[in-house]
């Protein structure tokens, strides 16, 4: 083999081996070393479970290390119904605010994609100028907005809507504002990516052959919009589901989320071993949108290729 190959070679190899190694460093060890760590049992000591790995004890260690792993953080996640609720509850509060961000941002994308060319660098600026701030300044905001003397109650008692302060704070309500507001420019940029480059034409002879405006948008807009549609979907359903800041500060006792019981079982009852468990039911919860919308991608670039 010559010397320019081999450097082309190991070219090649770089390029594809430092992104596996930046994963497999930065991802999948820890990912490991919490999934250990969930099949250990909880002990007051340093580190705060066992069994620990003893490279001195040889082979016979390495065999009493994993003879002492167990599934019971697993199946006690099963079997106790605050997990379960917890999950249900952070899947259904995470599908409705991604549907209601959904049917906001939709329409602000189809603007923002219709507008002027010259206006749509301003419209996308706008979009991301949230993200200059502090994400946890936004929220804190969100709590003066929303409490019953705040901004929001004063607004609708001035125009006569409600005579009595609004509960909006410390309930799920509060929480679906939050997340909806958060992450509003996550759906919005994806969706906007797809509609902008749409062809114009194809609506345009769709309406030419007698087609509606609303037809014409239902059969060929949407459709050919489906990309952006699941990528913004995904982009705010996966860390919806495991968001903590959102419905600690603006939800309430009520308002169970996955998050809030993985940092209460670290940080609060200090049993790492089931908050590691729990760590793993969620990255499974979320690993299964992320395959689906792998597959239907490969299968739209296989349709295009053809």
């Amino acid at each position: 083999m010559s010397a320019g190959r081999a450097r082309k070679r190991l070219g090649r190899l770089l390029v594809i081996g430092v992104p596996y190694l930046w994963l497999g460093i930065f991802f999948l060890l820890p990912m490991a070393i919490v999934f250990r760590i969930s099949l250990s049992e909880p002990r007051l000591a340093q580190p705060p479970y066992t069994p620990t790995f003893d490279l001195g004890a040889g082979w016979d260690g390495l065999v009493d290390f994993f003879s002492q792993l167990s599934f019971d953080n697993f199946v006690f996640l099963t079997t106790d119904d605050l997990y379960v609720s917890a999950v249900l509850s952070s899947l259904r509060i995470a599908t409705t605010a991604t549907l209601i961000l959904l049917l906001i941002g939709y329409p602000l994308a189809y603007a923002m994609a219709r507008a002027p060319q010259s206006w749509r660098p301003i419209l996308v600026a706008l979009v991301i100028l949230p993200f200059w701030t502090s994400f946890l300044i936004r929220v804190y905001a969100w709590i003066g907005i929303l409490r019953t003397e705040g901004l929001l109650n004063l607004f609708l008692m001035s125009i006569g809507i409600t005579d009595q302060p609004l509960v909006i704070l410390n309930t799920e309500l509060g929480v679906q504002i939050g997340i909806v507001y958060t992450y509003l420019p996550f759906m919005v940029l994806p969706l906007y990516a797809t509609l902008e480059r749409m062809d114009d034409s194809l609506i345009e002879a769709a309406q030419d052959l007698g087609s509606t405006p609303f037809k014409a948008f239902w059969t060929i807009t949407v459709p050919l919009s489906a990309p952006g549609i699941i990528a913004g979907c995904l982009l705010c359903f996966i860390p919806a589901v495991g968001e903590f800041v959102v419905p600690d500060l603006l939800g309430g006792s009520d308002t169970l989320m996955i998050g809030r019981v993985l940092w209460s079982e670290f940080f609060s009852n200090r049993d790492w071993t089931l908050a590691s468990a729990v760590a793993i039911v969620m990255l499974i919860l979320l690993v299964g949108p992320i395959v689906l919308f792998r597959e239907i991608e490969a299968r739209r670039a296989e349709e295009e290729a053809r």
